[in-house]
């Protein structure tokens, strides 16, 4: 069987890790830890950069970060992840569920502005597939309201708007480290913090609500609980692996977006025929070819498709369920409108296998993938 994922390892993780033994040094925050830091601010541009457990750990300190309060509201798509919503939802807000784009499948932008109230604190954006979000239209939204954009930009490490990295154009950004994304530690994520605005005060929740960050800078001669907090620092272990992705992050993206042109290559005859419709890459936007999918006439084709290409030797998946019709979403948010383009396609949408290595198998896949639609 072809996976549909295998996690890439550049050849240097274990020696980085036994680097991180020898350094004596294995918990949170070690020279490992400060390189990664190092290496998201200088390429995303973000004020800080703290890495964390996972991306919903950095999702959980946007959502403390924002001092919401029961009844608070933030507006998102419903077809992400639930760690998105859930968040927010731990602390009490209600996660408003907007529709997405038929092109993108992003929040759908023209709809954000109906959906906000006076209990309305921030607009929480995804970019799915590593697309970015029409962040312009966005960011003139949040500013004439006074509302926070938080980016879950879990997918898009390395990916743009105009130039800018996403991540670092709202005021906060989460990214994943999953073994399913570009650049790996297995599990692990990250917070930016555009500016100093909230940077500070992110050091102090990552580290359970107290100053430790400042005292081991000498700013203060001791350190104390100052605010609420968690533990959402990962260990030296995970930041060792990370670093060796981060060294070959340029090379790794490169091999994503050719594995990704020739998926759209191949397909392109099928759009043509009106078998499949294919991603939209925007002009504005450069993407980091995190998944390759297809969007299908229906269920019973995306059903029969993904049946068709494990009888080959193909692993292909479907993504998210709504959130709007999942019961704690229906318990903890609500949908503003119609979800008619959500729905469609998480009915219609097939991923297919994409990780450094499968260029070697694209061949059986297509060959597989042309009978599934055939």
């Amino acid at each position: 069987m072809i996976p549909f994922n295998k996690p890439y390892m550049t050849g240097r993780e274990l020696w980085h890790i036994a680097q991180a033994h020898a350094n004596g040094h294995l918990s949170g925050d070690g020279q490992f830890t400060k390189r990664c830091h190092a290496w998201l601010e200088q390429n995303t541009g973000a004020n800080r950069a703290l890495l964390t457990h996972s991306c919903t750990s950095a999702l959980e300190m946007s959502a403390l970060l924002l001092d919401l309060q029961e009844g608070d509201e933030v507006i998102m798509p419903s077809y992400t992840f639930v760690s998105t919503a859930n968040a927010f939802a731990l602390r009490g807000a209600v996660p408003v569920f907007v529709d997405i784009r038929a092109d993108t499948l992003n929040l759908d932008e023209r709809l954000v502005e109906a959906a906000i109230t006076p209990r309305t604190k921030a607009i929480c954006v995804v970019h799915y597939a590593g697309v970015a979000c029409e962040m312009d239209t966005i960011m003139e939204i949040a500013a004439r309201h006074g509302l926070v954009v938080v980016e879950d930009a879990a997918q898009a490490i390395m990916s743009t708007y105009k130039g800018r990295p996403l991540g670092a154009i709202g005021e906060m950004g989460a990214l994943s480290f999953h073994e399913t994304k570009n650049i790996i530690s297995g599990e692990g994520g990250a917070l930016l913090c555009r500016d100093s605005q909230y940077a500070e005060r992110a050091e102090i929740i990552r580290e359970k609500g107290t100053n430790r960050s400042r005292f081991f800078r000498g700013q203060v001669d001791k350190y104390t609980w100052v605010d609420r907090g968690s533990s959402f620092l990962p260990g030296e272990i995970t930041a060792a692996f990370l670093m060796a992705q981060m060294d070959e992050a340029e090379q790794i993206n490169q091999r994503r977006l050719a594995i990704w042109e020739r998926y759209n290559t191949w397909a392109r005859q099928h759009a043509d025929q009106g078998k499949v419709r294919l991603p939209t890459i925007p002009e504005q936007c450069h993407h980091n070819a995190h998944m390759y999918y297809l969007l299908l006439p229906s269920l019973q084709a995306r059903t029969a498709f993904i049946a068709n290409m494990k009888a080959s030797g193909v692993q292909t998946v479907f993504h998210y369920i709504p959130l709007h019709s999942a019961p704690a979403g229906q318990a903890l948010g609500r949908p503003h409108g119609a979800m008619t383009v959500t729905d469609t396609v998480s009915d219609c949408l097939v991923r297919l296998p994409l990780w450094i290595g499968v260029e070697d198998h694209l061949d059986t896949i297509f060959a597989a993938a042309d009978k599934a639609l055939s």
